[in-house]
């Protein structure tokens, strides 16, 4: 939780989407959910496993989900340490500790090393980047790219991208942001992806949000991005491309 606690408020949707407070909201709908707003549950990890690609020159390249992603320059990565605390929170959330008495520091685990199949069943973020260190102050909205990929089989029910905003949404208006308009696809090249905008007041600024959402291979893939302004957002989403990894 500490390094997590540091990072300001203009990124907690972005990140509460991988965090136990998500899970949480999502199993507390689970009995009332049903197959059109599909929530998040444990399920047994998917035969295939997760490309998590590679940033080179700063372009993001991830070859199985056949996509490329700019990163601004002068950005900061943060993809692992969002994983383990990922990590630490799902360790805590299946370790309990009723007493409430102080526990040693859990060793942050090398995924590098962790097999395929047990980084699958929970996810795993992909690409975490910001304008400035997260921890770090600043007048302006510290934009962000945090790129997610879950398996598919953790959401009874979904079927289609679109499906991916009803959760999401839901801890979106839970944490104080508006949904501008009703998911839409959006055309990325020859590539049509789902996509939702949301914004929120930060004192004088607004903090602009869009999650572009696709299924792949198994995978709800989604693609936050935050800026403080519409153009930002435009952007940051003209950054991807779904045609350079196509072979």
């Amino acid at each position: 939780m500490n390094f997590r606690g540091l990072w300001c408020c203009a990124f907690l949707l972005a990140i509460v989407v991988f965090s136990a407070e998500v899970r949480q909201a999502q199993a507390q709908a689970h009995s009332s959910s049903s197959p059109a707003n599909p929530v998040r549950r444990s399920a047994p990890s998917p035969g295939s496993s997760i490309d998590v690609g590679a940033v080179v020159d700063g372009i993001y390249r991830n070859k199985s989900f056949g996509f490329t992603c700019k990163i601004p320059a002068g950005w900061v990565l943060r993809t692992d340490e969002m994983n383990a605390e990922d990590e630490n929170q799902d360790q805590a959330a299946n370790n309990p500790n009723p007493d409430n008495q102080a526990q040693p520091p859990t060793p942050r685990r090398d995924t590098k090393d962790t097999p395929a199949s047990s980084q699958n069943a929970r996810g795993r973020v992909l690409l975490a980047a910001f304008s400035r260190p997260p921890e770090a102050r600043g007048e302006e909205v510290n934009s962000s790219i945090v790129i997610a990929a879950e398996p598919v089989a953790t959401y009874p029910g979904l079927k289609e991208a679109a499906q991916y905003f009803g959760p999401l949404t839901e801890v979106a208006t839970a944490q104080g942001f508006t949904v501008d308009e009703e998911p839409y696809e959006i055309a990325i090249g020859k590539k049509t992806l789902v996509r939702g905008d949301f914004h929120k007041d930060v004192g004088t600024r607004v903090m602009r949000q869009s999650t572009l959402v696709m299924l792949a291979h198994g995978f709800a893939v989604s693609i936050t991005l935050i800026a403080g302004t519409e153009d930002d957002v435009e952007d940051l989403i003209d950054g991807l491309d779904f045609t350079a990894n196509k072979k």
